[in-house]
C-alpha cells in the first residue's frame, strides 16, 4: 500500500511560507519502517483537492494531508474531502463537545465550523487546542500547523496505520561510477538488473563536474536487505566487468 502526502495551501505556492512538512514526515515515517511515495502540493482549491483525494482512491493508497482544515473561507479541505467521496458535510458531535469544552462561549458561532467533516468521518486528536482532525477512507487530515500536525499523525501512524510498521524496512545501497560515459550507455544494464532480482528499485542521477574527471553516475538500489545486497553485488561486478567504469561505495548499511 502506498503512502502519499498532499501540503496544501496558496502560501507554500506563493512562497510566503516555506513547507517543513516533506522532511518530517519523511522521517516519521521511517522511524517506523515505512517510506513515503508521493508527495504533492496544492493551492487552496476545492476542485483539485478533491480531484487529488479521487486518484488517490482509486489507486488505493494512503493519504496523509496538512492543511486547509480550519474555518475559514480558504480552507477547503473538508469540502473537498466530502466532494472526493461523494458524501455531505455534517457537524460531528464529538468533535464539537471537544471544541466547545475548550473555548467554551467562545466556540460559537465560528470555531464550532471546525467540527464540520464529511459524513463518516473518524477523529484524529489534536494535543493541543483539542480542535481535531479527521480521517476517511485511508485520508488523513490534519492542520497545516506543524507543531499540531506532526504528533496527530504519529497518533495516525501509531494506532491507524500500524498495520504499515515494517520491522526490516527497505534498504538502499549507493555507489558512484566514473569513466562509463552516459546514463544511455548503461541502460541495458539497469533493464537487466531490474529483471534479475524483482522487488527492487534502481535510481541513476548523473554529475557532470567542472572537470571530465568529475562527472560520474551515482546509482542506487533499495528494496529488501537481502534482495537489494545481491543487486547491489551484481550490478557492481557487471559495472567493472566492462573494464572502462571505476566505482566508489557510497553507502552499505
Amino acid at each position: 500500500m502506498a503512502v502519499g502526502l498532499f501540503v496544501l495551501g496558496d502560501e507554500i505556492l506563493s512562497g510566503k511560507r516555506q513547507d517543513k512538512h516533506l522532511t518530517q514526515i519523511i522521517a516519521l515515517l521511517a522511524a517506523r519502517g515505512i517510506a513515503l511515495d508521493w508527495a504533492q502540493f496544492i493551492g487552496d482549491d476545492e476542485q483539485r483537492i478533491a480531484d487529488g483525494i479521487g486518484l488517490v482512491r482509486q489507486r488505493g493508497d494512503v493519504l496523509l494531508s496538512c492543511g486547509g482544515i480550519g474555518a475559514t473561507p480558504d480552507d477547503c479541505t473538508r469540502q473537498a474531502a466530502a466532494r472526493a467521496f461523494g458524501v455531505p458535510i455534517q457537524r460531528h458531535p464529538e468533535a464539537a463537545a471537544l471544541i466547545e469544552a475548550q473555548y467554551g462561549a467562545q466556540a460559537f458561532p465560528n470555531r464550532v465550523l471546525m467540527a464540520e467533516f464529511p459524513e463518516g468521518a473518524g477523529l484524529i486528536p489534536n494535543p493541543i487546542n483539542r480542535v481535531a482532525g479527521f480521517f476517511i477512507g485511508t485520508c488523513y487530515f490534519v492542520p497545516g500547523f506543524p507543531e499540531m500536525a506532526w504528533p496527530m499523525l504519529e497518533w495516525v501512524l501509531d494506532t491507524q496505520l500500524r498495520h504499515l510498521h515494517n520491522a526490516e524496512p527497505p534498504v538502499e545501497y549507493a555507489l558512484r561510477a566514473f569513466g562509463s560515459g552516459g546514463e544511455g550507455d548503461l541502460l541495458a544494464l539497469m533493464e537487466a538488473t531490474l529483471q534479475q532480482f524483482p522487488g527492487i528499485k534502481l535510481s541513476s542521477l548523473p554529475f557532470r563536474g567542472s572537470a571530465q574527471n568529475d562527472r560520474h553516475i551515482e546509482f542506487g538500489i533499495k528494496g529488501p536487505c537481502l534482495i537489494a545486497a545481491d543487486a547491489f553485488a551484481w550490478f557492481s561486478a557487471q559495472l567493472l566487468a566492462r573494464g572502462d567504469v571505476t566505482i566508489q561505495d557510497l553507502h552499505v548499511p
